[in-house]
C-alpha cells in the first residue's frame, strides 16, 4: 500500500523560506514580559490610534464629534483592535496546536514551534494593554463562520483564514509602530508585532499558495468558488468587527448602533477598507484564489 502523501510536501523553496524564518525567529527572539515599559496610565487628551486609521476618520457622522470625543473613541478603538488581536491569536495557536507535528505537516513543525511562542508574546502584551487602560478584552460577539469543509479544503481554509488576519492588522501596526504622534509604549508594542508578523505573512502566503495549487488539481470550479466566498464573508466579518458599539458606547457617544450603522455605510470607511485590504486582495486575485477583489455587503 502507498503511504498517504503529507498536505504539505517538501519542496526545495518552501523548505528555504521555513529555514530563513526560523533562523530570524531565533535572531529577533526577545522576552515579552520584560519588553516594555507600562505606565500606570495613558493620557486621556491624545490619540491612542492613528486618527486616519480610526472607523469615523472623514465620516458624516464625525463632523458632529467634539476633539475630546474623538480622542475618547480612538482610546476604545484602540482597546477593541487589540481585543480582536487577542481573540484571533487564540484561534491561531489552537489551529497551529493541532497540526503540530503530524505527518500532513512535519516540514514545518519547526517554524510552528516559533510561531506559537511568538503568538503567545504577542497574546499576552495585546491583553496586558486591553486590562490597564481598558479594564477589559472586548469578547467577540460577531457572527462566527462554520468551516463546513473537511480534509485539504479545511487545511487551506485554516491557513488561509490566518494570513488575512495577519495582514489586516499588519496594516495598522505597520502604520501605527511609525506614528510619532502616538504614545511610546503604543508605538512599541505595535512595532514588535509588526516585526513578527512580516515572518509570519512571509510564511502564510507561501502555504496558501502551495495549499491552494493542490485543491485546484482536485476541486470543481464550483467547490473553489465555494472556498472564495467562505474567504470574502471571513474578510467581511473582519473588517466590520473593527466598528464597535461597545466601543463608542465606553467612549460617550449617544446611539452607538446607529453610529455603526451610519459609519459602514459611509464612502470614507469603504476607503479605509479598500486601503486595509489593498495588498490581501492583490494577493489572491494574482494567485487565482480569488476571481475578483469584490466583498459582499454586511
Amino acid at each position: 500500500m502507498t503511504a498517504p502523501v503529507p498536505v504539505l510536501q517538501a519542496d526545495e523553496q518552501l523548505q528555504s523560506i521555513l529555514d530563513r524564518l526560523v533562523a530570524m525567529s531565533e535572531r529577533d527572539h526577545y522576552d515579552p514580559y520584560t519588553m516594555f515599559d507600562w505606565p500606570d496610565s495613558l493620557p486621556e487628551n491624545e490619540y491612542w490610534m492613528t486618527p486616519e486609521l480610526l472607523s469615523i476618520h472623514g465620516t458624516k457622522v464625525a463632523e458632529s464629534f467634539t476633539e475630546e470625543q474623538k480622542w475618547a473613541i480612538s482610546k476604545w478603538e484602540s482597546v477593541n483592535f487589540y481585543s480582536l488581536n487577542v481573540d484571533g491569536i487564540r484561534e491561531l495557536i489552537t489551529e497551529i496546536i493541532a497540526r503540530i507535528h503530524t505527518k500532513d505537516f512535519a516540514l514545518s513543525s519547526e517554524y510552528f514551534h516559533h510561531m506559537i511562542g511568538e503568538e503567545n508574546s504577542h497574546m499576552w502584551f495585546f491583553a496586558r494593554f486591553c486590562l490597564l487602560y481598558g479594564g477589559k478584552v472586548y469578547p467577540d460577539k460577531g457572527v462566527q463562520l462554520e468551516m463546513k469543509s473537511e480534509g485539504e479544503s479545511a487545511h487551506f481554509l485554516v491557513f488561509a483564514r490566518l494570513l488575512l488576519f495577519e495582514e489586516v492588522v499588519d496594516f495598522f501596526n505597520k502604520r501605527m509602530g511609525d506614528d510619532e504622534r502616538l504614545h511610546p509604549t503604543i508605538r512599541k508594542i505595535n512595532a514588535i508585532h509588526h516585526q513578527d508578523e512580516s515572518r509570519h505573512v512571509a510564511f502564510g502566503r507561501q502555504i496558501v499558495s502551495h495549499l491552494h495549487r493542490q485543491l485546484r488539481e482536485k476541486l470543481s470550479a464550483q467547490e473553489l468558488a465555494e472556498l472564495e466566498l467562505y474567504l470574502k464573508r471571513y474578510l467581511r466579518k473582519s473588517v466590520d468587527g473593527l466598528v464597535n458599539p461597545a466601543a463608542f458606547k465606553d467612549a460617550g457617544i449617544p446611539n452607538p448602533y446607529r453610529v455603526r450603522n451610519e459609519i459602514l455605510a459611509d464612502p470614507a470607511f469603504h476607503e479605509l477598507e479598500r486601503k486595509m485590504l489593498k495588498r490581501s486582495m492583490s494577493f489572491l486575485v494574482n494567485e487565482g484564489i480569488f476571481t475578483d477583489d469584490v466583498l459582499p455587503r454586511s
